[in-house]
C-alpha cells in the first residue's frame, strides 16, 4: 500500500508540471547519460584528476632533479620592472638561489650583421666555458631597443644551447634607462663624448657610473661587458673578483692596452713633466678600459668620495686639471678620476680584458705601444677591441 500511495503521489506532482518542464527535465537526464556514456570511452573525472596530479608530480620531479639544468633554464623577456633580486652572488640564505648579474649593450644589432657575429661568438664562448653551481643563476641583462630585443628573443636560446648552468634573460629598454640617466650624466657629457654637446642618446654611454642610482637596491653587484668579447674561462670566476676588492674601491677594472691617454693627457703631461700620468704600466697610471667592469653597487652607493665626483661642478674641476677632452664616455670618466682617486678601483688582471687592437702602433705611437701592450699571464677574456679578429681555439 505505501509503494501505491508513493506512486499516487508522484504521479500528482508530475502531472501539475507543464509539458515544457517535463521536456527540460528529460533533456537533462539525457545530457548526464550521454556523459557517462561517451566519457567511459575516454576519461571522466577522476581520470581527470589522476592525470593532472601526475603532471605536477611530474613537474616537481624536474624541478628538484639536479642533473636537468635544460629544464631549469629559462628565459624571460622582461623589462626592467621583471628583474629578479632574490641574490646577487657572493653570499645567499640557506634554501635561495644565488645569482650572478651580467649586463651587456644590445642596440642597433638588428641592423649589423657585424654586431651579431660578436654577440655570438660571445654567447657560445660564454656557455661553452661557463660552470656554475647547482643553486646558483647567471641573469643576463641586454639594454636594448625593440627591433634589438626581438632578435635577441629570437637567438639567445640557439646561441646558449651548450650551456650546463641556469640562466634567466632579461631585456631593459634603453629609453627608459636613457631618461632616468640623462639628468645624472649630462654636465659630465660634453667631457667624455664625441659631439661638442650632450645628446640625449649618448646618455647610455654612462650607465656604468650611475647604474647604483637606478638599479634597484637589492641588486647589489653587477658586472657589465661588451659585446665583442671572447671568453676562455668561466665567467664565474669573474665574479670571484669581487671578493678582492680593497676597502674604498667601487669598480673593478683592467688597465688600457693602448697609449690612449698618453695622447689625452699631452697637454697635462707636458706642463707636468714628472707626473705618471699617462705613463705605461707597472709604475704609470695608462687609464682603463671599460670593455670588462665589476660594479659593486652596494659600495658605489655608499661612498661618498664617488658620489661627490658625480657632481657637474667636480667633474668639471677634474676635467679642467687635467686638460681632458674624451670621446670614450665611462670609460674617460673613469680614467680621469682613476687618477685623482686610484683608492675607487680594483684593477684586474689583464688577462680578464685582453685588448687586441694596435691602432695606436701605427699613428704616432709605435716606438712605446708596446710597453702598454703587453700582458703577461693567462688570457680569461679576449677583447677583439676596434674590430680587431680575435684569435680562433
Amino acid at each position: 500500500m505505501s509503494i501505491l500511495r508513493l506512486f499516487s503521489v508522484t504521479m500528482g506532482r508530475i502531472s501539475t508540471f507543464r509539458s515544457y518542464q517535463i521536456v527540460l527535465l528529460l533533456a537533462a537526464a539525457m545530457a548526464v547519460m550521454a556523459f557517462y556514456y561517451f566519457g567511459s570511452e575516454k576519461q571522466n573525472f577522476s581520470s581527470t584528476t589522476k592525470r593532472i596530479k601526475q603532471t605536477q608530480a611530474s613537474h616537481n620531479s624536474n624541478r628538484n632533479d639536479a642533473d636537468l639544468s635544460v629544464d631549469t633554464r629559462s628565459v624571460h623577456h622582461e623589462e626592467k620592472t621583471g628583474i629578479r633580486h632574490e641574490q646577487d652572488g657572493l653570499g645567499k640564505g640557506p634554501g635561495e638561489k644565488q645569482h650572478y648579474h651580467a649586463l651587456m649593450m644590445f642596440t642597433k644589432v638588428d641592423r649589423s650583421m657585424n654586431l651579431q657575429s660578436k654577440f655570438e661568438v660571445a654567447m657560445r664562448s660564454m656557455a661553452k666555458h661557463g660552470r656554475f653551481l647547482e643553486d646558483e643563476v647567471l641573469v643576463l641583462h641586454y639594454v636594448s631597443d625593440a627591433a634589438s630585443k626581438e632578435l635577441g628573443v629570437r637567438i639567445l636560446h640557439e646561441l646558449l644551447v651548450e650551456a650546463t648552468f641556469q640562466y634567466e634573460v632579461v631585456f631593459h629598454d634603453v629609453g627608459d634607462l636613457t631618461e632616468k640617466l640623462f639628468p645624472i650624466v649630462e654636465a659630465m657629457q660634453k667631457h667624455f663624448s664625441a659631439g661638442s654637446g650632450a645628446y640625449y642618446s649618448d646618455a647610455i654611454f654612462f650607465l656604468s657610473v650611475a647604474m647604483h642610482r637606478i638599479m634597484p637596491a637589492e641588486m647589489k653587484r653587477i658586472v657589465q661587458l661588451d659585446l665583442d668579447l671572447k671568453y676562455k674561462s668561466n665567467v664565474r670566476d669573474l665574479f670571484q673578483e669581487f671578493r678582492h676588492f680593497p676597502p674604498e674601491a667601487v669598480i673593478g677594472i683592467v688597465r688600457e692596452m693602448q697609449p690612449v691617454y698618453r695622447h689625452t693627457f699631452w697637454q697635462y703631461r707636458k706642463e707636468n713633466p714628472k707626473s705618471r700620468v699617462g705613463e705605461p704600466p707597472p709604475n704609470g697610471l695608462p687609464g682603463f678600459n671599460s670593455g670588462v667592469m665589476l660594479l659593486n653597487l652596494e659600495a658605489m652607493r655608499h661612498s661618498a668620495l664617488y658620489n661627490k665626483l658625480l657632481e657637474p661642478e667636480r667633474v668639471a674641476h677634474l676635467a679642467e686639471q687635467y686638460h681632458f677632452r674624451g670621446h670614450l664616455g665611462d670609460q674617460d670618466f673613469f680614467t680621469m678620476i682613476g687618477m685623482e682617486h686610484p683608492e675607487l678601483f680594483h684593477q684586474l688582471a689583464c688577462g680578464w680584458n685582453r685588448q687586441l687592437c694596435t691602432w695606436w702602433r701605427d699613428h704616432g705611437y709605435g716606438d712605446v705601444f708596446q710597453l702598454y701592450y703587453q700582458c703577461d699571464g693567462p688570457v680569461y677574456i679576449y677583447h677583439g677591441n676596434c674590430n680587431t679578429a680575435i684569435p680562433d681555439d
